[in-house]
Formats: C-alpha cells, sequence, structure tokens
C-alpha cells in the first residue's frame, strides 16, 4: 500500500522559514516524479514544485523562495520554503507519478502552512 506522509507544516510569520516533508511508503521516490501541490481556502490546487529524474520545475509564484528536493536514502521529498508571505497560505500536498505509468498518482494527506503576523 502506496502512503505519502507529510509534515512540517505550522503557523509562521512572514518572511519566515519552513521545511515540509514527504516521507514515501510502498513506492521509491527514485523512479516517481514528485511534486508539491497546495490549495488555499476558496481556490483551486495548483502546482508549487516538481522534480522528474535531475530537473525540477517551480510555480511562478514561488520561484527564488521556494526550493524541492529527494532524499533517495530516506525515499522522502522535501520542500524548503523561504520568505514566506501571506498568499503562501494553504494546505500542501505532496504528490508522486509514476514515470511508468502517468495514470498512477498517489497523493498525501496534505499539510496546513499558516503565515500571518
Amino acid at each position: 500500500q502506496v502512503q505519502l506522509v507529510e509534515s512540517g507544516g505550522g503557523l509562521v510569520q512572514p518572511g519566515g522559514s519552513l521545511r515540509l516533508s514527504c516521507a514515501a511508503s510502498g513506492i521509491i521516490v527514485s523512479i516517481y516524479n514528485m511534486g508539491w501541490y497546495r490549495q488555499a481556502a476558496g481556490k483551486e490546487r495548483e502546482l508549487v514544485a516538481a522534480t522528474s529524474g535531475g530537473s525540477t520545475n517551480y510555480g511562478d509564484s514561488v520561484k527564488g523562495r521556494f526550493t524541492i528536493s529527494r532524499d533517495n536514502a530516506k525515499n522522502t521529498v522535501y520542500l524548503e520554503m523561504n520568505s514566506l508571505k501571506l498568499e503562501d497560505t494553504a494546505v500542501y500536498y505532496c504528490r508522486a507519478q509514476s514515470r511508468l505509468n502517468s495514470n498512477i498518482v498517489h497523493w498525501g494527506q496534505g499539510t496546513q502552512v499558516t503565515v500571518s503576523s
């Protein structure tokens, strides 16, 4: 059974930093396309960052502030978030997409990030 377990969310002031973790079981993250998405209240889910092989891509609103990385030995993907803004407040979800079959997609349960003064 595949599980993606996010952690690291919480309350942070504007300008602060957080690091989210996505611990995977049942899959090997090194052979999956891994990504972070977020959904703010009343808005659609959007791409934050993704990594596939050696490449990464980011949503325009987080470029230069967020960094996605993976630790294959720990089977974990991270999202380092710096210079957080009020508009970064959302539930952040980890996503895994099989490279062998793009129809196979797994989601985590999400972790809340709240940026507030």
